[in-house]
């Protein structure tokens, strides 16, 4: 009998899982509040970065924060009345600050993020959506040698994971990146990457190759779930409750409301991240680049040059801070001094951050209900190898990694 899954979320990673689950021959809807791919999902900065396995959470951070925050030249900010709510999950996240974590979470990151491109591609092949997935190089553009260095223990880390990047200096930089300020001596640069020319147009094209495949999309809200001896029995929506064998909660930062609905807290929050579009912009970086002095990504992009980056914590509620997007524009016009453009989009959206920096993947308990969500930084780059491994599981397909280090009962009260 044809499984019948309803998946919660039309993000990257749920039409990922929509797709492979109809290749696999179930029967699926996904059900969002909003179009496919018009929330998190569209807001980043588009690259399948393949060697971003590294957290935040690097040691050092604990000692680091205090003056980053007070920094008004440092991409993160804080709105200060948030920081009650925050504080316990806070003490959480800082508590991986240390070697032995930072190694764990980039082993458990890495194979969600290494084969990205392959992924993607292996997603989109034949369908009317490849056409956006774009090879390229990434850069990481620093000062100096002294600067990259600085950075060594992370890179260190990168290397493991089998990651080794080209340097050039001097002049080689504007040889390379023609654009970028002469203030910029070092050039770091991964092969074999690529990114997304227009990720909300990339999800919508996926949404659309789901459709044609016979999967549905509705757009409702989901407010809670329907057990019957232990195992879903529905989701229930505003609209109603939808019978299923099996749900998948892949809606990001509002996955944790209907995890608490299922007995499970998690902590995450809201890691608001920032982007503008300079549309039709003329002088900007050749490939998508990290200029480590401003912590910001530029890509080129369909629409423009778009630079996503900063951090803000301020929970769901609040909206757009002023602060971080004129802090952005300041680092990308350090960066590219004679950029042109006309109009810009600002965007800010909500990244889920769980406490330990590895995403939720894997059923809970034996309820039929899996989680697909809590990719902090990697979610665009990681959707399409988690939509495979939840569509693998469900259908009966051994997954080709060890899902342990993303189960979600890992924060099951013991």
């Amino acid at each position: 009998m044809t499984q019948k899954i309803i998946i919660v979320g039309a993000g990257i990673v749920g039409v990922s899982t929509g797709i492979w689950l109809k290749r696999f021959g179930a029967d699926v809807t996904l059900l969002d509040r909003a179009a496919p791919g018009q929330g998190t999902s569209y807001g980043n900065a588009g690259v399948l970065a393949a060697c971003s396995m590294v957290p935040v959470t690097a040691p050092g951070l604990v000692r680091k924060a205090p003056g980053m925050l007070l920094d008004a030249n440092f991409p993160l900010f804080l709105r200060w009345s948030y920081l009650p709510k925050l504080a316990p999950w806070l003490v959480k996240y800082l508590g991986h600050a240390n070697d032995a974590e930072t190694r764990r979470i980039a082993a458990g990151l890495t194979p969600i993020v290494s084969d990205a491109v392959e992924q993607h591609k292996a997603l989109t092949d034949g369908t009317e959506a490849a056409h956006w997935v774009t090879d390229s190089d990434y850069h990481f553009a620093y000062a100096d040698r002294a600067a990259f260095e600085a950075d060594s223990y992370t890179w260190s880390l990168r290397r493991q994971a089998g990651f080794e990047p080209h340097l050039s200096e001097g002049a080689e930089v504007q040889a390379a990146e023609p654009n970028l300020s002469t203030a910029i001596g070092c050039l770091a640069t991964m092969k074999d990457h690529g990114f997304i020319r227009d990720p909300g147009g990339y999800v919508t094209a996926l949404a659309e190759v789901f459709t044609k495949m016979g999967g549905q999309i509705r757009e409702t809200e989901v407010v809670d779930f329907e057990m019957t001896n232990g195992r879903i029995a529905s989701v229930v929506t505003k609209e109603g409750a939808m019978p299923c064998d099996a749900a998948i909660l892949a809606t990001g930062v509002w996955s944790k409301p209907l995890m608490r609905k299922l007995g499970l807290s998690v902590p995450l929050e809201s890691e608001r991240g920032y982007h503008i579009v300079f549309e039709g912009a003329e002088s900007g970086p050749d490939a998508p680049t990290m200029v480590a002095s401003g912590k910001f990504v530029a890509t080129p992009m369909a629409a423009g040059l778009r630079c996503a980056g900063i951090v803000e914590f301020g929970g769901l509620e609040a909206g757009p801070s002023k602060a971080p997007f004129a802090l952005l524009r300041r680092k990308v016009k350090e960066a590219y001094p004679d950029l042109t453009y006309g109009r810009e989009e600002e965007w800010m959206g909500h990244r889920p951050a769980p406490a330990d920096s590895l995403p939720l993947i894997g059923e809970i308990g034996q309820t039929g209900v899996i989680t697909a969500f809590g990719h902090h930084h990697i979610g665009l780059t990681g959707g399409p190898k988690t939509g495979r491994l939840v569509a693998s599981m469900l259908t009966g397909r051994a997954p080709n990694i060890d899902l342990k280090p993303y189960a979600p009962d890992r924060f099951a009260t013991r």
